[in-house]
């Protein structure tokens, strides 16, 4: 008979045809049976297993569980993967539930969704002010002919400062005057909350992600992290979807089969890009974003700034920059068919 070796959040079993032949049970202690658990996300072996694995006979046993597998135990994913008894006590198992449930939240906790947060309400300020802004210069351009209405902020200036202008239309309405004269106070202070929160994000960007931040300045770091979803997200994403995050649209057009591939999407606000010519901006993003993910993870685990990354990117934009006068290789035939062609029309 088969013997497997079962391993749970309530102790160690030897299984044997659905018979429990040995257990050795964890304390029913909520701390420690978070501690257990925590040993075995780390790959680590608890006190049951280990006092179990210690048997000689462990070596003629299976087990389905990997980690296990390590120390003894054949692995044979077809063994049983769950004692065949039932918890003996369900409160505790529900207060070890809830304790680990917390712990895997705090864990997953990403510090970089306040700056994810903050970059979005900007934007979502910016649609604001923008349709707040079009509204009113067509409002105060109805009075003053010579404003133009795409001037924003000198119509709200007007509004909010000079009340009593006459409209050549009609007679002056102190109520709609009173009402514009609000519109453009709410533009001056949706303007005044956007700049508090791009300069907030200036400000905590660098101690969230110091590392993107030497690399690629606050703002563009701050954008870069809200598209891909937090520091956490970004630093397990290889470097080809670094190069490519924001600009979805046209990477989905491409499968589609209506549009090339992307070269690069929000990487093109870094000014090298913005500055290169176009035949060069594809290989300064995909060495940008190679960049990107390597100072992503070294923040995501806490390292200090390493300037060797600004450092590399610097050399390549310099290297392509020194091949821009070269003459490029002409694209032909291989070498070893011309001597068959030649030998064909000979003939």
């Amino acid at each position: 008979m088969v013997q497997a070796l079962v391993s749970s959040w309530e102790g160690t079993y030897l299984v044997e045809e659905g018979r429990v032949l040995r257990s050795v049970l964890a304390p029913s202690d909520v701390n420690e049976l978070a501690v257990r658990a925590g040993l075995r996300r780390k790959g680590e072996l608890t006190p049951e297993e280990r006092a179990m694995l210690a048997d000689p006979q462990a070596r003629t046993w299976v087990t389905s569980d990997r980690r296990l597998a390590e120390h003894g135990p054949a692995y044979d994913p077809d063994a049983p993967r769950t004692p065949p008894v039932s918890p003996s006590d369900s409160a505790v198992r529900r207060q070890y539930i809830l304790s680990e449930s917390g712990s895997a939240l705090d864990a997953s906790w990403d510090p970089s969704i306040h700056v994810e947060e903050a970059v979005r309400a900007a934007a979502d300020l910016d649609r604001v002010k923008n349709l707040l802004g079009e509204r009113l210069g067509s409002w105060v351009a109805r009075d003053s002919p010579d404003i133009d209405p795409g001037d924003h902020a000198r119509a709200a200036a007007i509004a909010t400062e000079e009340p009593a202008v006459k409209s050549p239309l009609g007679p002056a309405d102190e109520a709609l005057r009173a009402a514009r004269r609000r519109l453009a106070e709410l533009y001056g202070s949706i303007e005044k909350a956007q700049a508090e929160l791009t300069e907030a994000v200036t400000v905590a960007t660098p101690q969230r992600a110091p590392n993107l931040t030497a690399l690629l300045g606050p703002e563009l770091t701050a954008r870069l992290l809200a598209q891909a979803g937090g520091l956490d997200r970004l630093a397990r994403l290889p470097s080809s979807t670094v190069q490519v995050l924001g600009a979805e649209r046209a990477f989905f057009e491409h499968l589609r089969g209506h549009a090339p591939p992307p070269r690069h999407g929000l990487l093109f606000l870094h000014p090298a890009l913005q500055s290169a010519p176009r035949t060069e901006r594809g290989k300064l993003a995909r060495a940008l974003a190679g960049k990107v993910a390597i100072a992503a993870r070294l923040d995501q685990n806490g390292a200090p700034v390493d300037p060797s990354l600004a450092a590399a990117f610097e050399a390549r934009r310099a290297d392509l920059k020194a091949r821009r006068g070269a003459p490029r290789r002409p694209r032909g035939r291989r070498g070893s068919l011309a001597p068959l062609h030649r030998a064909t029309e000979h003939r």
